[in-house]
């Protein structure tokens, strides 16, 4: 895919999962400096894994915009905290364009460092979701990935589907399929409640 769109949705996913950070670190009482770190590290943590993984450079010491944009989504974040924080369905909202758009990033990077179809959809889940788990960590929460919610789940069919047709279709629209199929997946299970079974004790 072109580098120039890749770079574009890279920059929408760290300040989408900046901002889903800013408002669950604003209900837990934090100052400012903590809720910089947790959005910080909600954005940054799933690439900084996968950089770690395939031994790439960590791209957000390479490249401060990284860090521009999340400290201007937690300003503005901040700023509108009081329209944001009646807003509860925007948090999931911009969770899952992040979720979307670190899939995708994954998934690229990994193909680029020549690893194979599985590898590739392993990454781009963790890219998607390491941000989230260090997110709940902190915040003193199950992540949600671990507790019944459709999240990873979105992520991994969304590596399939890229897979499925990366061959068939011109790179553009597999990248937009990929996106939406990860959107809605994520987006349904969250309204209507879906959820993966769990394993249970006898009483």
């Amino acid at each position: 895919m072109d580098i120039n769109v890749l770079y574009v949705f890279d920059m929408i996913g760290t300040a989408a999962f900046a901002l889903s950070a800013v408002i669950p670190a604003i209900r837990k009482d934090m100052d400012l400096f903590g809720i910089f770190t947790i959005a910080f590290v909600t954005a940054i943590g799933g690439g900084t894994l996968r950089d770690l993984l395939i031994s790439a450079p960590i791209v957000w010491l390479h490249n401060m915009t990284y860090v521009y944009i999340i400290i201007g989504t937690v300003i503005l974040a901040v700023i509108f905290r009081n329209r944001l924080i009646y807003m509860s369905e925007s948090i999931a909202f911009f969770d899952t364009i992040g979720l979307s758009a670190f899939t995708l990033i994954g998934i690229e990077k990994a193909m680029d460092a020549g690893y194979s179809v599985l590898i590739c959809i392993a990454i781009g889940t963790m890219t998607a979701c390491f941000g989230g788990v260090i997110r709940d960590t902190f915040l003193n929460k199950i992540p949600v990935i671990f507790v019944k919610e459709i999240y990873a789940t979105a992520s991994i069919a969304g590596g399939i589907v890229f897979f499925s047709l990366l061959n068939v279709l011109p790179n553009t629209y597999v990248y937009v399929i990929t996106g939406l199929v990860v959107f809605v997946i994520r987006s349904l299970s969250k309204r209507y409640h879906i959820t993966l079974p769990t394993v249970q004790l006898k009483k």
